[in-house]
């Protein structure tokens, strides 16, 4: 066992600060009273009860969705996080008498599910295909490494270590196991932070296997079904391609079927291709990633278009009214994009973990952290929402909970980890890839360095890396341009450097001695860009999108009045972004001279002849992640552009 690694990056950023406070203080205790069916008005949790039932402390009938521990899981994650940035005895506390319980509950042989052990004694892994129980046992593993790492503890740990050794004697090639793999991936990656924290092959040798066995023919699903005498089609098109099990995994170049499923495994992939050297993962994984950021996600790093399976539908599919981009998918490819970088350091990651970390993911999160956004569309009609059966997943305002509460705890303990992003470090090179305010130390080599950086990222884009040791050492600080940077300003203690040569794959590598107080700033000029899109994606010919920096903006209706398809952007319209401090929590809006199409001449017809009349309006923009945090109404992030 290796010894536990207290992380020490201390978070000091603004923007970060206030979620990292947001996550301790207000979501936590409030999901944990979501747990505790304690929240008025909501569908309730029952998570905790199911476990007290299991543990033969309660009685009564398992209730919720056949994952609902996974929920429990996540949350312990969020505070394992929450405890490396903040002290909390009590929530301490509060963590290791749930994990008592989840003791408690596991059965003699290690096995740890509720639904079976409560709803379903006796048929246990007998469908694996649509049950989640390897789902569960994937979270509550990450939440015990998580644990294990942030405050010391064991207990947890060992708990997951029973169980991931009882899964092992159920799957695999062997004769008398289980020659199948999970419906929903999540274990596969949790093996592998099990195995980095134990380090016995044996877990990564099983994620492995679960990777390597995916869409063999015979197909286990089939296999499965004809076992528990199951005759119906799958209801996906009769098609595995929802579970990413169509064909082996090395044979896929698309994404296809659920959203969240998908990066879950994707993500796995690219840590077993870092570790394993494995040519062939490494190819698939890149071709995948490809795809994905290229041809099926969207602006704000959402993904999965398709409500239909919580899915990805075809190349260049991308409706802003009708898009599902489940909060879930977007925290998977910023776990993904890190992976990535572990593959590889190449500034393409990095920018779009940036981008999901700073639209897509925390825009399923009110800014008071107690209501939620399962679906993260583009474009929001209310009346729409309301009426119209195709949108009836598309919510104008946030929930304070749902019957499937996936997404919550995720928000949580993505926010509450993120100091988990900022670096990497391989050998004597620290790379750099987010722009967050923070300070924290590396063993480089047998010697402490000590980082700061401090910045008002992402509102400007000003960053100094303050790089201290108590002897010179020489390592190579590497660090991102990011790819909306269409230049950058690098000093070193002062003196502006040409750090073009230096730059590789969108990174600049700093390879010298360093002395004590030496300092690195940084520049990125953040200046308001309107982004087109390729124009295969049809949904967005015509129109404009607003970004500067990290930041996707959008329009409110409370800002720019109802019937947001009527503006127009003109091409040659001045845009100026202000920092508005009372507003939003503080953020920089953009707002600029627009045109919207008059309403008031039409006389009640339907249609007309073509008739120029527009009026000139004051447009105001806001970043995607805030919308909805004042009076509910229409929101839109592609506006239509004039040339003129």
């Amino acid at each position: 066992m290796k010894e536990a690694v207290i992380n020490r990056i201390n978070i000091t950023d603004k923007f970060w600060g206030r979620y990292l406070d947001i996550v301790s203080e207000q979501v936590i205790p409030y999901q944990w009273d979501a747990l505790n069916d304690r929240l008025p008005n909501t569908s309730p949790s029952h998570a905790i009860e199911n476990l007290k039932i299991a543990a033969g402390e309660a009685e009564g009938e398992f209730y919720g969705m056949v994952f609902q521990d996974s929920d429990v899981a996540k949350w312990l994650e969020a505070v394992a996080y929450s405890l490396e940035h903040k002290s909390d005895p009590e929530l301490e506390k509060n963590a290791d008498e749930v994990i008592d319980l989840l003791g408690r509950a596991q059965a003699e042989d290690g096995y740890l599910n509720t639904y079976y052990q409560v709803k379903e004694p006796g048929k246990r892994w007998t469908n694996v295909r649509d049950n989640h129980e390897l789902y569960c046992a994937g979270h509550l593993i990450e939440a015990a490494v998580a644990y294990y790492h942030s405050t010391g503890k064991r207990k947890f740990l060992d708990i997951m270590i029973k169980y991931a050794d009882h899964i092992d004697t159920v799957f695999g090639r062997e004769e008398n196991k289980i020659q199948g793999y999970p419906g929903h991936q999540e274990i596969e990656l949790a093996l592998i932070r099990l195995y980095e924290v134990t380090g016995d092959e044996k877990y990564l040798n099983l994620s492995k296997y679960f990777i390597d066995e995916r869409g063999k023919q015979p197909h286990f699903f089939d296999t499965e079904k004809k076992k528990r005498n199951d005759s119906e089609p799958f209801w996906f098109h009769n098609d595995y391609a929802y579970h990413q099990a169509h064909k082996p995994v090395r044979e896929q170049e698309e994404a296809v079927g659920h959203a969240v499923r998908a990066t879950y495994m994707y993500s796995a992939m690219a840590d077993l291709a870092a570790r394993l050297g494995d040519e062939s993962l490494v190819e698939a994984t890149k071709k995948l990633w490809e795809n994905v950021t290229q041809k099926q996600m969207y602006i704000t790093g959402g993904i999965g278009s398709m409500a239909f399976g919580e899915a990805f539908s075809f190349d260049y599919d991308l409706p802003n009214d009708l898009a599902y981009t489940e909060t879930c998918a977007t925290i998977a490819l910023a776990f993904w994009a890190k992976r990535m970088l572990n593959l590889e350091i190449n500034s393409n990651y990095a920018d779009i973990l940036e981008t999901a970390l700073y639209n897509g993911s925390i825009s399923g999160m009110e800014l008071d952290g107690k209501k939620f956004f399962y679906v993260n569309p583009l474009e929001v009609s209310p009346k729409t929402c309301e009426v119209r059966k195709d949108h009836e997943h598309v919510k104008s305002v946030r929930q304070p909970w749902f019957g499937c509460a996936c997404c919550p705890p995720n928000i949580a303990r993505l926010i509450a980890s993120v100091g988990h992003y900022i670096y990497s470090q391989k050998e004597k090179n620290l790379f750099v890839h987010l722009y967050i305010g923070n300070e924290t130390s590396f063993d480089i080599q047998g010697t402490q360095v000590q980082i700061t950086q401090k910045t008002n990222y992402p509102w400007d884009g000003d960053v100094e890396i303050e790089v201290s040791s108590e002897t010179e050492h020489t390592f190579t600080l590497a660090f991102r341009i990011p790819g909306w940077a269409n230049r950058a300003i690098v000093k070193v203690n002062g003196e502006a450097i040409d750090h073009v040569p230096l730059t590789k794959n969108g990174y600049v590598y700093l390879d010298r001695t360093w002395a004590a107080n030496d300092v690195v700033e940084l520049s990125f000029p953040m200046e308001v860009k309107r982004i087109q899109a390729n124009p295969q994606v049809r949904n967005n010919v015509g129109k404009v999108a607003l970004r500067r920096g990290p930041i996707v903006y959008c329009l409110e209706e409370v800002d720019n009045g109802p019937n947001l398809p009527g503006i127009i952007l003109p091409r040659n319209a001045e845009l100026h972004a202000k920092y508005e401090k009372d507003l939003l929590g503080g953020v920089v809006v953009v707002t600029g001279e627009a045109q919207k199409i008059e309403e008031e001449d039409w006389e009640n017809a339907l249609y007309r002849p073509v008739k120029d009349k527009t009026k000139p309006i004051q447009m105001t923009a806001i970043p995607y992640y805030a919308w909805c945090n004042r009076e509910p109404g229409e929101m839109l992030v592609w506006m239509n552009e004039s040339l003129n």
